[in-house]
């Protein structure tokens, strides 16, 4: 049976893909606690008991702006770690599937971008998180390196439930509208990824892809935009009563954050399409599924 190692089991995305992949093999699931991200010999030592066939890494520090002020620990667990991981997933001959971000970018373009465009991130999590990366391709490991964007669920800290909880505290809400990218459900990320492996898992020319992925949901929205969405789709799935009456979009520069965002955050997925067959839906449809979940 296969085995398959998967870190951050607590997070959005750790949590769904802990049970997307149960079909797959035996899942080892850890958290900090069995396997801390900043320890490398933790790493070493979890991934040489378990001797896993398949590692699957969305473990990260994902704390946007307190990682301006804390850069050395955000390093060791999305720069450093990665690199670990996959030196112990190449002497295994292992697979690694580790997750990315759209902040590998600065934004600039003007259209999606793509696997082929050059990264250039303008904060302290989007550097560390593409020396990660970076480590990765280096060590020589058979790896997929997924990007996403935006991702939401119903559990954790995400944009989603921030809004929710604002919505019932406040009249009126001011939200950044020059910002676009597409808002990703942890469960579809999850879902996706184990299509994915199941895939490879066949036998066919998919089995030995190695590479950079992106995977986000289909279409693209603002801040602005994603939160009427949110409110608007909750009074819709559980009538949800809002405190809030105005939603005002702003600029960015109306609203100063420690780190440096991405106005452009669209992610082009053909190429996931085009190698294993698969795409997510519309933001819009997976964020009214995830609403319909609970209050």
């Amino acid at each position: 049976m296969t085995r398959i190692l998967l870190t951050g089991k607590n997070g959005q995305v750790g949590w769904e893909l802990r049970r997307s992949l149960m079909p797959l093999g035996e899942i080892v699931a850890t958290d900090r606690e069995e396997m801390d991200l900043a320890d490398p010999d933790a790493i070493r030592r979890m991934v040489r008991e378990v001797e896993p066939d398949i590692i699957v890494n969305p473990g990260a520090y994902t704390a946007v702006d307190q990682a301006e002020s804390e850069p050395e620990l955000a390093m060791k667990i999305n720069g450093e770690a990665p690199g670990v991981i996959a030196e112990e997933a190449k002497r295994l001959g292992a697979l690694l599937v580790h997750y990315s971000t759209d902040y590998v970018f600065d934004g600039r373009k003007d259209t999606p971008y793509t696997e082929e465009d050059a990264p250039n991130p303008l904060s302290v999590y989007g550097r560390t998180k593409l020396a990660g990366e970076e480590a990765i391709r280096a060590s020589g490991a058979r790896h997929l390196i997924l990007r996403t964007s935006w991702v939401y669920g119903m559990r954790g800290r995400n944009f989603l439930l921030t809004i929710l909880r604002l919505a019932r505290e406040r009249e009126e809400l001011r939200i950044v509208a020059d910002q676009f990218g597409a808002p990703t459900w942890s469960r579809m990320i999850a879902e996706v990824t184990s299509a994915v492996l199941a895939r490879m898992a066949g036998g066919d020319s998919v089995s030995a892809i190695s590479g950079t992925y992106h995977l986000t949901a289909s279409e693209s929205t603002s801040w602005h935009g994603f939160t009427e969405a949110i409110i608007e789709g909750a009074v819709r799935a559980w009538g949800f009563e809002p405190a809030t009456r105005r939603v005002l979009p702003i600029a960015t520069s109306d609203y100063p954050t420690a780190a440096v965002r991405p106005s452009n955050s669209r992610m082009s997925c053909i190429r996931l399409g085009a190698d294993f067959g698969v795409r997510l839906p519309e933001w819009a449809e997976c964020m009214a599924l995830c609403l319909g979940e609970g209050r």
